[in-house]
């Protein structure tokens, strides 16, 4: 069982002359926007959201991440 709730996915193939995946997300009452290279989903970046609507540069772990990439690829 996943400790993170996806909320919103979102496929762009005209970013930058690369495709990118960015995933919104809710863990531990915090929400997060992720972003992947869509070919190989090397990491773009990753925000946290605070204040609503002021994101900050933020890492998640290994596991969130590698379990995040598992259930991109099953989409």
């Amino acid at each position: 069982m996943n400790s993170y709730e996806m909320t919103n996915m979102i496929i762009d193939d005209e970013s930058y002359g690369e495709e990118h995946v960015t995933v919104e997300l809710t863990f531990e009452q915090q929400n997060y926007i992720i972003t992947f290279k869509k070919s190989d989903l090397e990491l773009v970046n990753a925000w946290v959201v605070v204040e609503g609507d002021k994101t900050l540069p933020t890492s998640l772990s290994e596991d969130i991440m590698d379990s995040l990439k598992g259930n991109i690829k099953k989409i």
